[in-house]
């Protein structure tokens, strides 16, 4: 079935996911029942340390949310996928869980998340 993408998203959804992706140093687009998600939720937690902390971290479950589909095309005009999880550090969108885990396989990661 084909998708059309409109021209702009409804301005309450591009505040809402802007608010979000200003809100911690890390942001996580998810869904509960995602496997990908959870695998980058497991190897985002198993940096938390001294310098990486919870409070560092947020992650949004967009499942849940009647309008989930508009949050996913908001997700894909400022990033170019609407897959999830989505994933920001720094506010600047790394991409999903395998760009999360290539950062993670060369020992690149621990270096942005300490990057405040």
């Amino acid at each position: 079935m084909w998708r059309f993408l409109s021209s702009s998203p409804p301005p309450e959804i591009a505040a809402y996911v802007q608010k979000e992706i200003q809100s911690a140093h890390v942001v996580l687009f998810t869904k509960s029942y995602c496997p990908y998600c959870v695998k980058a939720i497991e190897i985002l937690r198993s940096y938390i340390g001294s310098s990486f902390t919870c409070n560092d971290l947020r992650i949004i479950d967009i499942g849940t949310r009647a309008d989930c589909s508009k949050v996913q095309d908001y997700l894909e005009s400022i990033t170019g996928a609407r897959t999830v999880p989505r994933i920001f550090i720094g506010k600047q969108c790394i991409g999903g869980c395998s760009d999360l885990e290539h950062f993670h396989s060369m020992k690149a990661l621990a270096e942005l998340l300490e990057q405040k």
